[in-house]
């Protein structure tokens, strides 16, 4: 079977794998579509850094193989699959505490090859701790693909105060920046500026009526401030690996407020920041990674009732064997937000 795998430093390649033989907790996914992620776009272009450079993990197939004591699920079943999965044990420390995606477990599984692949093997550990959820039938599998990276984005709300009628500005309107965006809107937001440098981003933005303003406005601090009766907004969300956004955040969020964290910084970054200014503000700084399997479970049934309609944010779909054209148009961004990989 085929699957797209990082061969040097921009450069991917389509290589063949052996069929895979399942243990007896396993289960073997065809994928019919799977998101290109920024920090896929990072592993192949940039300094990625995390640990695995596995590509794709917002895949959503058919299972077409099981093992023997898989009894949850069966041959046909529509299904999104989490490549990480933690123990979620009432005894482990950071799952206890809410803090899932930094238990010890989470990294210690993966999808076989890849998520990226025609077919990949789900490991035991995945499917009995919650890393795989079947799709309802009204879900395509273009908005499934789409679970995981709205679950990320579920996760960062889950951590923020706020109230209706709040202003938010997201750094940043790539797609899971888009997904922020709707997520305000769900959440009755007044005011949702949008900053970026990319004009199609900010345009396309503007469909779901967001204030956009480049993010190289010199008139952008005194756009808001005028737009929040001076104090400036509740929350700032740094969805951009771009550590620039965040020395913007600061002086974009009002006094108490909160900036989120989000966007997957390059290994090795470093920023300068005045620390006295978010001292003296009382500035949350909040930082979140991944996603639960609560977070999924919440995304896919945001998802399936229609209150976020991801399927608004998909621009362009390749094939898996089109990995490279579809990594370099995810990479330069040009007239694009989301891209999937179909099979």
């Amino acid at each position: 079977m085929k699957a797209a795998v990082v061969e040097s430093n921009s450069q991917i390649k389509i290589k063949n794998f052996d069929a895979p033989k399942l243990s007896s907790n396993d289960i073997l996914v065809k994928m019919q579509t799977c998101g290109i992620c920024g920090s896929d776009v990072e592993k192949v272009f940039g300094k990625y850094g995390q640990p695995s450079m596995k590509l794709g993990h917002e895949p959503a197939g058919i299972i077409t193989q099981i093992g023997s004591n898989v009894q949850d699920f069966k041959i046909g079943d529509r299904v999104f699959t989490h490549h990480h999965v933690a123990c979620y044990s009432p005894d482990c420390h950071q799952c206890s505490h809410g803090n899932e995606t930094m238990c010890e477990k989470y990294y210690q599984s993966n999808l076989n090859p890849c998520g990226l692949s025609e077919e990949y093997v789900v490991p035991g550990w995945n499917v009995t701790h919650g890393g795989v959820l079947k799709i309802p039938d009204n879900m395509t599998f273009d908005e499934a693909a789409m679970i995981e990276p709205l679950a990320c984005c579920v996760r960062a709300w889950s951590k923020i105060k706020y109230k209706k009628n709040d202003s938010a500005a997201i750094l940043g309107v790539g797609p899971t920046g888009m997904m922020h965006v709707l997520l305000a809107k769900s959440a009755q937001f007044s005011k949702i500026f949008c900053l970026d440098l990319n004009d199609f981003r900010l345009d396309f933005a503007k469909k779901f009526n967001a204030v956009t303003i480049r993010s190289d406005d010199n008139k952008l601090s005194e756009t808001i401030l005028n737009s929040t009766e001076q104090r400036g907004v509740d929350v700032a969300i740094v969805a951009t690996a771009n550590l620039k956004a965040f020395t913007q955040a600061i002086d974009l969020v009002r006094k108490g407020g909160t900036i989120v964290m989000f966007g997957v910084p390059n290994k090795g970054d470093r920023i300068e920041i005045d620390m006295s200014v978010v001292y003296s503000k009382e500035i949350s700084v909040i930082t979140t990674y991944a996603a639960s399997d609560t977070d999924t479970k919440n995304a896919l049934e945001l998802i399936s009732s229609g209150k976020i309609n991801v399927k608004s944010l998909i621009t362009h779909k390749y094939t898996l064997d089109d990995s490279q054209k579809a990594f370099e148009h995810a990479k330069s961004g040009e007239q694009a937000m989301k891209i999937i990989i179909e099979n």
